[in-house]
């Protein structure tokens, strides 16, 4: 095979290489971006404000100083999401049972006050037994959807990066693409491998 034709078919994979790589950055940087924007949109349409503590004394020190420096401010990002979610709801629902046992316990507590509907004790037991799984079911629902904005903004992160190390990629392509043209240029046409 002439060198020729082996250095024109060498760069013209590379350029196509090239072409792949930015348009993967592309689409990995738009990945990213509709990520961090749709993340931070709904978050900062529900106007969480990050409380200055969690009120756990266990704490670690990260802990301390990421609710300290973020306090008072309106939750815009998936790291914010986390740290609420599982630090501040987690520890508040630390005191209650699961969702499963307080909806057991609940029904039960329904159970017998159908037995008895006049019993005032039944009745009270009944109503916090209800309120317990009302609020076991918005803690853990808020919860969960807060880690998910976690996740889609970490993903949203991994994207940008991938993003970046993609277009280096590229770029890194294109300047063996312009040297294997000078090369081209200089290969003499009667040279083989």
């Amino acid at each position: 095979m002439k060198r020729i034709t082996f250095d024109k078919i060498v760069t013209f994979v590379g350029f196509g290489l090239g072409v792949f790589l930015l348009i993967a950055a592309g689409l990995l940087n738009w990945g990213a971006t509709f990520a961090s924007t749709t993340v931070k949109d709904q978050l900062v349409a529900q106007q969480i404000t990050m409380p200055a503590e969690t009120g756990n004394p266990k704490d670690d020190a990260a802990t301390v100083a990421f609710f300290k420096e973020n306090g008072n401010l309106i939750m815009i990002n998936g790291k914010q999401a986390q740290m609420y979610a599982d630090h501040y709801i987690a520890f508040h629902m630390s005191s209650m049972p699961p969702y499963a046992a307080a909806s057991g316990i609940s029904r039960a507590a329904a159970g017998a006050l159908a037995a008895d509907p006049t019993n005032l004790e039944l009745q009270a037991a009944a109503a916090k037994a209800s309120a317990t799984v009302e609020t076991v079911f918005k803690g853990e629902s808020l919860r969960g959807m807060l880690l998910n904005a976690y996740a889609f903004g970490t993903l949203g992160s991994i994207a940008a990066i991938a993003a970046k190390v993609t277009l280096g990629g590229a770029l890194f392509m294109f300047i063996f693409v312009v040297l294997g043209l000078l090369h081209i240029r200089r290969t003499s046409s009667d040279a083989v491998i």
